[in-house]
């Protein structure tokens, strides 16, 4: 199989391109954040990080970076015209009341029902770190997911039942990975593009899950 995979940023480029205009979004701690970078200039995306706030901008510039002002994964940030800081109660009750249009998390595992594991793996020795996740994959309107799609042993992350513990059932409805992008639907996977040089047939392979067209 003869495939490149995409690098961070172009997944994140990836995901930016179908946020809509408008649209409040979550960025979850790790490779989500750099969504941020992406997202085309003009649009109005508003940005929400669960430490509290709403209005946040790209990442700073090198030397100019503020560390009063970070997102939930303790990176720097900026803030929009407009944005806003406040308590993380307040920040959590937008969560949970269905204020976020979006939000884009990480994950160790998604089954093809859309489970997400994404808070502990279970192994010896790994600490278990939950933060928000549970609040934005139940209380957003859509939950998106970002990461490999391999793991580096070369399992599939996109699983027909998750082995680790679970953050939300039936919450992922895309998953955007650095070979495919795919859509969770009641008939199962639904593939919405994949890298150059892969199959829908190879990509089912490496998944080892029915993929429709």
């Amino acid at each position: 199989m003869a495939y490149t995979r995409k690098t961070k940023d172009q997944m994140a480029a990836r995901v930016a391109q179908d946020i809509p205009e408008g649209a409040y979004v979550n960025l979850g701690i790790g490779m989500p954040t750099q969504v941020a970078n992406h997202l085309p200039q003009g649009l109005e995306v508003i940005l929400h990080s669960e430490n509290g706030i709403l209005g946040m901008g790209p990442a700073p510039a090198a030397g100019q970076e503020d560390y009063d002002l970070i997102n939930a994964g303790k990176q720097p940030v900026t803030l929009m015209p407009g944005g806003a800081f406040f308590h993380h109660a307040d920040s959590f009750s937008m969560m949970r009341g269905g204020h976020l249009d979006i939000c884009v998390l990480g994950a160790f595992q998604v089954s093809e029902q859309g489970d997400l594991a994404n808070w502990h793996t279970g192994e010896p020795g790994a600490i278990p770190a939950v933060g928000g996740a549970m609040d934005l994959a139940i209380g957003a309107k859509q939950t998106w997911v970002m990461m490999d799609l391999l793991t580096k042993q070369g399992a599939s992350k996109v699983v027909r039942a998750c082995s680790y513990p679970v953050t939300g059932l039936a919450c992922v409805k895309r998953i955007y990975t650095d070979l495919a992008t795919l859509e969770v639907t009641p008939q199962g996977l639904r593939l919405i593009d994949a890298v150059d040089g892969l199959s829908r047939e190879e990509l089912a392979q490496l998944v080892g899950l029915p993929i429709h067209g």
